[in-house]
């Protein structure tokens, strides 16, 4: 009587164990489903943006075909707008996003970051003759950047200290940036600082304005907040692309240059 009362918990737990179904993960899903839905954003020359032949192109573009050879299944790019790539993963329609995402903490509370796979430094692109040389030339100014990223978070906070919040201009797309930039309609765009340089050279009457004063931008790629394994695996997949070569034979390719470092100074990743 007591070896059987012994071994019902034994027993229970292993017929819950029975009755519970199995709960598979993004990254059973996608092995399982053979294709890999992989966000991105194509007004982001050179890191994502459409060629000659209409076709995405680019640095996350080749991250999102690179992870989808080593799962070794199809990929689908599902061309996104800044303002969307959040919203994509709680929705389900991707299932990550290499769109050059900010790791903030409020993000976090919504859908999960891998380790930084590319950093960036915010910069100005400005019209020839607006006189913009420096941050502070800003003040007065029309200043515009695409709906949220952190380049309009970090610049309204300058905007509202300085009472200029009403010149503010808010894009869908970076293309909408630089089109009024060129058009007149906004004396400065903020982007990154691998965008400038293409810029200036599709727009004769657009120069490369000053660097902003925040700090250096760390992006993640992006997936489901309570997928640790997921997120695990492309934690594993970022670093393997840099000890492989790869990061650099892409940085080289799309950017010029050295790549940047990943590692944070005083942080282990």
């Amino acid at each position: 009587m007591i070896k059987r009362l012994l071994s019902l918990p034994a027993l229970a737990l292993s017929v819950m164990a029975m009755a519970a179904p199995v709960q598979a993960d993004k990254l059973d899903d996608v092995i399982d489903n053979g294709v890999l839905r992989c966000g991105v954003v194509l007004d982001f020359p050179p890191i994502g943006f459409r060629d000659e032949n209409n076709e995405p192109a680019g640095f996350d573009v080749e991250y999102c075909k690179d992870l989808a050879k080593v799962l070794e299944v199809d990929y689908k790019l599902v061309p996104l707008t800044w303002s969307e790539r959040l919203p994509s993963i709680v929705t389900n329609r991707t299932d990550v996003v290499f769109g050059s995402t900010s790791d903030t903490l409020e993000r976090g509370k919504t859908v999960g970051f891998s380790i930084p796979y590319v950093l960036y430094y915010s910069q100005a692109v400005v019209a020839e003759g607006s006189g913009v040389k420096s941050f502070e030339d800003l003040k007065g100014k029309r200043v515009a950047s695409a709906l949220g990223t952190m380049q309009e978070q970090h610049y309204l906070k300058y905007a509202k200290k300085w009472g200029v919040e009403h010149l503010y201009q808010g894009y869908q797309s970076e293309n909408e940036v630089f089109l009024a930039v060129a058009q007149g309609k906004a004396d400065v765009g903020i982007t990154s600082n691998t965008t400038v340089g293409p810029i200036v050279k599709q727009y004769d009457n657009i120069e490369p304005g000053p660097r902003m004063p925040w700090e250096t931008d760390y992006t993640s790629a992006i997936g489901p907040r309570k997928d640790q394994s997921w997120l695990n695996y492309l934690n594993l997949f970022i670093t393997h692309q840099v000890r492989s070569g790869r990061y650099d034979e892409l940085w080289g390719k799309y950017v010029g240059g050295d790549a940047p470092e990943l590692r944070i100074p005083g942080v282990y990743y």
